[in-house]
């Protein structure tokens, strides 16, 4: 509602994984650069960590954007929160095949096929867990490492990438077959005072604005609340630029941001 006001064509804050705002800092642009890498040299597996909010659901879009449609079959599991059995299934679903089947010999047969007949078409077959620390059942991580079975004698058939949250760092380590078979990895930290203040001046400028809008007073103080959490600069600068509508403001002070904090702490 306040996009027109402030000279936006978009919403610049929106949390949804849009990779259109997807800030390459430093090192996003190495955890992309690693994930690209995993794909594209068929390393098996690899996996991505970072804190919540620091962006890591948006790189793996990020991440499919780079992967040729013509090239590579791309299957995203967003819900990691299933039992073995179930989880073959949706593996076959988002890779576009619908089964009736509950046998776990007759599951891995089809994957199987879908691998082989993408492989022989020269198609790559890649498989995106997010939020994989979500994944309660050892058995779920023991069907992701027999998956890397699948393979001939100079390739892996397909490749799996685990993106999830530090909790995910123990449970892959306390299974040892799988800890092995992940060929590369990355944490993701959040951004320092530099780049949130480019985060936010990219997300702006991508949403059509010309100008700046949150003096540097205001940003020490983003930085300072949200620790350079991508998600909560987007909250904070969200509801900053609603505030400034509302009082029709010329720009965002940092008494405006001391405001929007008060509110969102719950301090009067």
């Amino acid at each position: 509602m306040y996009e027109a006001y402030w000279g936006l064509a978009d919403p610049p804050f929106d949390n949804s994984p849009n990779p259109k705002f997807f800030y390459l800092s430093p090192e996003h642009e190495e955890a992309l650069m690693r994930l690209v890498y995993t794909v594209k040299h068929r390393k098996g597996c690899g996996m991505l960590t970072g804190e919540y909010g620091c962006g890591k659901t948006t790189l793996s879009r990020a991440l499919i954007q780079r992967l040729e449609a013509d090239r590579y079959e791309v299957g995203l599991l967003t819900n990691p929160s299933w039992n073995a059995i179930d989880f073959l299934c949706e593996i076959l679903y988002q890779l576009g095949v619908e089964t009736t089947s509950r046998a776990k010999t007759e599951l891995l047969h089809q994957l199987h096929e879908l691998f082989f007949r993408n492989f022989q078409t020269g198609r790559d077959t890649v498989i995106i867990v997010d939020e994989a620390q979500l994944i309660d059942d050892n058995g779920v991580f023991e069907e992701l490492r027999l998956l890397m079975n699948f393979q001939t004698d100079e390739r892996f058939l397909v490749t799996v990438v685990l993106i999830g949250s530090p909790e995910l760092v123990p449970k892959v380590r306390a299974l040892r077959h799988l800890d092995q078979r992940i060929s590369l990895r990355y944490h993701l930290n959040a951004l320092d005072a530099n780049h949130t203040a480019r985060y936010i001046d990219h997300r702006l400028t991508t949403a059509g604005r010309e100008g700046e809008i949150f003096t540097e007073e205001a940003v020490r103080l983003i930085f300072d609340f949200t620790r350079g959490t991508p998600r909560e600069i987007n909250n904070l600068c969200d509801i900053a630029l609603l505030v400034g509508y509302t009082r029709r403001l010329k720009a965002i002070d940092e008494k405006i941001i001391a405001d929007v904090i008060r509110d969102m702490v719950g301090v009067s």
